[in-house]
């Protein structure tokens, strides 16, 4: 169990860091980009290494890999608009709370009275963290938080009948090219490959802190409960508050901290009670 404890603390703590990198870069759409298309190449080495996928799970994977373009677009506009301890926080605490619902609506997880209390503890943090913060922001947060959920809802079907780790290769292979594709057709391809040529040595550490994020949950859930290592996963919420006031000298860190701690305390619950 201490094994998997540091291993999911460990993937929390540089989820929050790569997003950092995102933050404090001069262009979060680039930076984002970036380690996408990094993590993307790795992906396709690996995909044609191991032989690719069934036919049945490319549609899965391009599905989770296409909603990844939402995701980041919104995700970089939250991050130019306002403070990263309001952004983070309400994007990985409603998307973990829009994939625990989206289990219930659609693949038949019990909805119980602790998972509806959990449910309001997590809205009460969020509406706690967004007192101050810039609409444009909130509502940039809570549109990434909307493709979370949906990407880690389509991923949660995928993982119920998909054997093997490959599909989430093909994830990261689907998603860097849909955004590749999206930042060339809307003419920002001369600045991706600028940005690529100057700042390639940083996407390839962000996109192996990416993957190297998920594949310490991986080897976790080898060791504890699923439970278990997704809660010590979302602690992730309150490194990003203590990054925020530490790296980016953001104000309000006492109320930012107590609100991720309700949220992270939500999700908790949430894990625990399905």
């Amino acid at each position: 169990m201490f094994v998997a404890t540091v291993l999911a603390l460990s993937s929390a703590g540089l989820h929050a860091t790569w997003n950092l990198v995102a933050k404090r870069s001069t262009d979060p759409f680039l930076a984002l980009w970036g380690q996408f298309f990094a993590s993307a190449l790795v992906a396709a080495v690996v995909l044609v290494a191991t032989g690719g996928l069934p036919a049945a799970a490319w549609g899965l994977a391009a599905a989770s890999g296409a909603v990844h373009l939402p995701y980041l677009v919104a995700l970089a506009h939250a991050y130019g608009r306002g403070d990263f301890a309001v952004a983070y926080p309400l994007a990985r605490g409603g998307g973990a709370l829009l994939a625990g619902l989206g289990g219930i609506v659609l693949l038949d997880d019990d909805l119980n009275a602790w998972s509806l209390t959990a449910i309001l503890v997590v809205v009460a943090g969020m509406a706690l963290l967004s007192v101050g913060a810039a609409p444009a922001q909130v509502c940039a947060a809570l549109f990434v938080a909307l493709t979370i959920g949906a990407y880690t809802t389509i991923d949660s079907h995928a993982a119920r009948t998909v054997s093997g780790v490959g599909y989430v290769f093909a994830v990261f292979a689907a998603g860097g090219a849909a955004v590749t594709v999206y930042g060339a057709a809307t003419g920002r391809g001369a600045a991706m490959a600028t940005a690529f040529r100057s700042g390639w040595r940083q996407y390839a550490l962000t996109g192996a802190m990416s993957l190297v994020t998920y594949g310490l949950v991986l080897l976790a859930v080898r060791r504890a409960p699923v439970g278990y290592v997704a809660g010590l996963r979302e602690s992730s919420i309150l490194v990003a508050a203590f990054l925020g006031r530490r790296y980016l000298d953001e104000r309000g860190a006492r109320r930012r901290a107590v609100a991720a701690a309700v949220i992270l305390s939500g999700l908790v619950l949430l894990v625990l009670s399905t």
